[in-house]
This record gives structure tokens, C-alpha cells and sequence, in this order.
């Protein structure tokens, strides 16, 4: 018996202590900058390779401190002679299958910046090649690792403001820069209707539908209105988007925008008894009606250290073999493929579409 608790004792630690690896493919997609740093310093996972051609982007990479760090020209060879665990591609939307199609058959887990992919029939495809071959695929998005809104959503959840059974949601700012820089190879596939799937209506859209999917559930109906506002800047895509959903008995009334004043990523939750409001760092509580309301700020919970970061909490799951869960997880992410391309719909046909 002394034996069999050391073995199991020495097993728990090595399962502990195991070094998982993790590559970039694509740095075009500009939040690479913002988690290279990490990736670098290899606290969860050690980063062993980056598939990149532009000299720039490369460049840029040397200069926050990748210069150890091998890259490739061709990311099948990185995949077969760096063997990581982990991939994080910051790639086109419209690329984020083809990504799969290589990884999943090594059984190499994937990383997605938002959303899951460019449309609804890609990201059933990156399901279905997920499930077949038993790898975990988290979509990132800022607000999952944000505090303040798992705050309002428990409180939601246990009864706060009574049911819930409405949702208003703002998210944006003034656009995504301009076609200069290295920005530039971020603004040229944003701002492509097929690369990107839309505009506004998807790059912030998909915040939106996420929320009314994990509030409320799957709507019945969606309509969405769009709005060029600025055409000189953006030709070929949509710089402002309003969306509806709508259920047997709620509402999410959305907007996603490239042309607002400052920054926002705000979310209203309506019940029967009071409302939440939240954003990074505040959640606020109004109880009552009218003037007898009352409001005040709640505590933030922090959140656990592996489920407060992408990377932490994907090798969380590989190290426990649990499943990707939540905001980030890959049902909840096809759910907002799905959504986006019926608003995308609705905005053609210019009517309410009711979803199959």
C-alpha cells in the first residue's frame, strides 16, 4: 500500500511539473502583441516555435524578445518538428479551419482569438474535427478572464434582480486603426467582408451574441440593422450594427460599433426585481423601482489563477482532463457563429430571421 500511494504521489507531481509547449501560427491578427509576452516568459506553457513570412511582423516579434524562439516559413513543418501541445493562431478568420484541419489530427489543442471562426459552417467543421479527434479549442475573448463579469453573472444566477429577462449590451470604440504600420496587416483582413465574415457586426457582434447566449440561452428570432457610416474608411464592410434577439420571454438588444467616442464592453442585465451593470473592474447593483430604487457597487470575486488567463487555463484542462467550459468553450462559440450569420441575413433581406 506504501508503495502504490508513493507511485501515485510521484505520478501527481510529474502530471504537476509536465512542460507543455505552445507555437504561434500567424501573427496578422494584432492581440498577438499583447500575449507574446507571456508566451515568452513560459510560465504554463513553453513557447517553441512561430510560423510567420512578413519581415515586419517577424521583426517585431525579435524586438519584445523572441529572438531564441525558431520560426518557420511553413506551419506543417512547425507542427511536425516542434510538436507542441498548444497552438495559438493569430490568422484571418477565414483561416481559423484550415488551422484545425492541420492540428487536430496531431492532436495538437488550439487557441482562437475571437470569434470561432468566419461563419457558422466552419465552426460546426471545427467542431465536428475537434470532437473526432479529441482535442480542446478555446476561443478567447478579453471580458472571459475579466472578474467583474462572472460577478454579474452569479448574481444574476442566484436571484439578485429576480428573472432575467432582459440584456442590453455596447461594445467598441472609434474603429481598428488605420491601414498604416503594422497595423496594416491587421486592417486589410478586418476590414474584408470574407476574411473576417463582416464588419462591426462581427468583430463586436460576437461579444453580444455570446453574452444572450449565456444568460439566456439560444434566441428564437434575429434581426440586425448596419450602418457605413464612414465608407471613405471602410469601402467594403459595415462600421456600426444593432442586433435583436429575441426569446419566448426576454430580449438581448445589442450594439457593435467602430464609431464610438471611447471604449466600451458594457452589459445591462435586466430582471424582474432590480438591474446589473458591467464592465472591466465595476459591477453595479440596483435594486427596487423608480425612485425607491437603490444602487450600489459590488465586490468583484477574483477569479482562480488558471481560470484567469488563456494559456493557464488550457493547460489547466490538459493537465486535469476536464473540458474547455464557459464563455471560451466550443458549443457556446458555434452558438455565436450561428447567431452572427443570421443577422448577417437578416441585414440582407432586411426581416426578422427565425433561427432552424
Amino acid at each position: 500500500m506504501k508503495r502504490f500511494i508513493a507511485v501515485s504521489l510521484l505520478s501527481a507531481a510529474s502530471l504537476s511539473a509536465q512542460q507543455y509547449k505552445i507555437a504561434i501560427i500567424g501573427m496578422v491578427h494584432s492581440h498577438v502583441w499583447g500575449h507574446i509576452g507571456k508566451m515568452i516568459e513560459g510560465k504554463d506553457a513553453k513557447l517553441v516555435g512561430i510560423y510567420e513570412t512578413e519581415p515586419d511582423l517577424i521583426a517585431e516579434a525579435n524586438s519584445r524578445g523572441a529572438t531564441g524562439v525558431p520560426f518557420y516559413n511553413d506551419y506543417i513543418k512547425l507542427l511536425d518538428l516542434a510538436k507542441p501541445d498548444i497552438v495559438w493562431a493569430f490568422v484571418e478568420n477565414n483561416r481559423h479551419l484550415e488551422i484545425v484541419k492541420a492540428c487536430a489530427p496531431r492532436r495538437i489543442n488550439v487557441i482562437f482569438e475571437k470569434p470561432l471562426a468566419s461563419g457558422f459552417e466552419d465552426a460546426r467543421a471545427i467542431r465536428d474535427l475537434a470532437k473526432r479527434h479529441d482535442i480542446k479549442v478555446l476561443t478567447n475573448y478579453q471580458m472571459a478572464w475579466w472578474a467583474s463579469n462572472y460577478t454579474a453573472f452569479d448574481q444574476a444566477k442566484e436571484g439578485a434582480v429576480g428573472q432575467v429577462w432582459r440584456l442590453r449590451g455596447v461594445v467598441g470604440h472609434g474603429g481598428p486603426g488605420g491601414n498604416n504600420g503594422l497595423n496594416r496587416f491587421f486592417f486589410a483582413w478586418l476590414t474584408d467582408p470574407v476574411k473576417n465574415g463582416a464588419g462591426a457586426l462581427m468583430d463586436f457582434g460576437c461579444y453580444n451574441a455570446l453574452w444572450s447566449l449565456w444568460y439566456l440561452g439560444r434566441p428564437d428570432t434575429v434581426y440586425a440593422q448596419t450602418n457605413q457610416l464612414r465608407p471613405e474608411t471602410f469601402p467594403k464592410v459595415e462600421d456600426n450594427s444593432s442586433m435583436i434577439l429575441s426569446y419566448k420571454n426576454g430580449v438581448g438588444i445589442f450594439e457593435g460599433s467602430w464609431d464610438l467616442p471611447r471604449s466600451f464592453q458594457d452589459l445591462e442585465v435586466f430582471g424582474i426585481k432590480g438591474s446589473l451593470y458591467m464592465t472591466n473592474g465595476k459591477v453595479e447593483l440596483r435594486t427596487g423601482r423608480a425612485r425607491d430604487s437603490q444602487s450600489r457597487s459590488l465586490d468583484i470575486r477574483a477569479l482562480a489563477p488558471e481560470r484567469s488567463e488563456p494559456i493557464a487555463y488550457m493547460v489547466h484542462c490538459l493537465r486535469t482532463k476536464q473540458p474547455i467550459e464557459g464563455m471560451v468553450a466550443l458549443d457556446i462559440n458555434v452558438g455565436v457563429n450561428e447567431i452572427i450569420d443570421a443577422a448577417k441575413e437578416s441585414v440582407a433581406k432586411k426581416q426578422v430571421i427565425r433561427l432552424k
